[in-house]
């Protein structure tokens, strides 16, 4: 039997950059790949407050809406034989948003859709960033997602 797991939250956080919807890529120094925001979530925390404390730590920045993405990232962690479940959620920034990184990070992209897919490793990445785009981008997001 492989034990589930939800102990990590993530964020796809999307910004008008000069006039145009974009998504916040960061690579990470551990394991050197292009992500989004996500981090543990701590033993007082709701999954919402634990995602809004992992984007302060990791961008500096307070995004205007926060809304569950109604998506579950979900993988194969081999060296743990666990399955993780991630609950992602999708923050929508100020107009063109900037970014201060902490060091977990070396250097971030707003990118397009086009432009996440290049440098996204990992196929359940895309698949995260194809979902956002329609739901978040090219449609209006549901207003029963908005978290308060």
């Amino acid at each position: 039997m492989i034990p589930m797991r939800s102990i990590v939250v993530s964020a796809v956080l999307l910004s008008k950059i000069d006039g145009e919807w974009k998504m916040l890529l960061m690579k990470r120094v551990k394991g050197d790949f292009w992500c989004h925001v996500a981090g543990k979530i701590e033993a007082t925390e709701t999954a919402s407050q634990a995602i809004l404390r992992e984007i302060l730590e990791e961008t500096a920045i307070q995004p205007q809406q926060l809304f569950s993405a109604d998506y579950l990232e979900q993988f194969y962690e081999p060296h743990l034989n666990v399955i993780e479940i991630i609950p992602a959620f999708v923050a929508i920034c100020s107009d063109d948003q900037t970014v201060i990184l902490n060091d977990e990070h070396t250097e971030y992209r707003w990118c397009s859709l086009t432009q996440a897919h290049d440098l996204a490793l990992f196929s359940n990445q895309r698949k995260l960033y194809d979902f956002i785009w329609e739901n978040f981008v090219l449609r209006a997001p549901v207003a029963l997602l908005k978290i308060k």
